[in-house]
């Protein structure tokens, strides 16, 4: 039996959305000397992810389902315990157990172990009414990405993508989105580790749409050299009516298309749908 869902008088049961995370650009600079890339991104997420819910329980522990479940079923270090292994040992307030429905894809450069992270520390901070402003540390040493997913909102990330600022007058917000994964898996680790070391010049200012268009993505080429299906994921996507910026995200191998609107989104997802249905495919928008 399981154990009674955390509620609250207002929301009932606590359920947090581990929203995927878009690199609409990422300009890779430098490697410094700790190992780890310097990065200029900007950061958006989609509406939907993966779903996590906390419930009362002894200790802190996570079942997986959803069709992704399977991809992560050996691991017995997951970033959701870690999270919230950290978050008791520094404010307390009793066990944990979580379930996640898994639906975002694993290793696919959307997040989604840093935004289910990121949506762990939000409920216990919920349930403990703690300000998501004291775990903010606690998400940065969970992973480089995971800061930026604890708000998962639009906005640009300097240092390792961890140091984050705001985008005034954030026009991103309700853009029509759609994600393609071609279900490969692609090493965060080995694509940056095949970055060729040129630094191609910094991330522009100004409207973060204009500025996303004006960029680029650094490790798409790393990227396409370990899993080439990524180009032909890239070719459907850009070649479809209204798009307005097609680009892989983060390390891979999933890649993102904005359209100028919905009917545009929905065509491109049937007919990508129809010539590959074995890929994944999730149509959006961007919060």
């Amino acid at each position: 039996m399981s154990a009674p869902a955390v509620t609250d008088a207002e929301t009932g049961p606590l359920i947090e959305t581990g929203y995927a995370k878009i690199n609409l650009a990422l300009h890779v600079r430098h490697r410094a000397a700790d190992g780890y890339h310097a990065i200029e991104t900007i950061f958006a997420f989609a509406e939907d992810g993966d779903r996590l819910i906390l419930n009362d329980g002894e200790g802190v522990s996570l079942a997986i389902e959803g069709p992704f479940a399977a991809g992560l079923a050996g691991e017995s270090d997951n970033l959701v315990t870690r999270a919230a292994d950290r978050f008791l040992a520094r404010f307390g307030g009793g066990g944990a157990a979580f379930t996640l429905e898994k639906t975002l894809p694993v290793a696919s450069g959307i997040g989604g172990g840093s935004a289910d992270a990121a949506a762990a520390l939000r409920l216990l901070c919920r349930r403990g009414g703690v300000a998501v402003a004291e775990v903010m540390d606690i998400a940065a040493g969970l992973g480089a990405d995971v800061p930026a997913c604890i708000a998962s909102v639009a906005q640009r990330g300097t240092g390792r993508g961890d140091e984050l600022m705001s985008i005034a007058g954030d026009t991103l917000g309700g853009l029509a989105l759609l994600l393609v994964n071609p279900l490969k898996p692609v090493s965060t680790g080995a694509v940056f580790k095949g970055w060729d070391q040129v630094d191609r010049g910094a991330l522009g200012e100004g409207d973060p749409l204009a500025v996303a268009l004006a960029g680029r993505n650094d490790l798409e080429p790393p990227a396409l050299a370990i899993e080439p299906e990524i180009a032909r994921v890239l070719a459907l996507l850009g070649g479809q009516e209204g798009v307005t910026l097609a680009r892989m995200s983060g390390s891979g191998a999933t890649c993102f298309a904005l359209f100028d609107g919905t009917e545009a989104r929905n065509a491109a997802a049937e007919a990508i749908g129809v010539a590959e249905p074995g890929w994944w495919l999730m149509a959006s928008r961007l919060r």
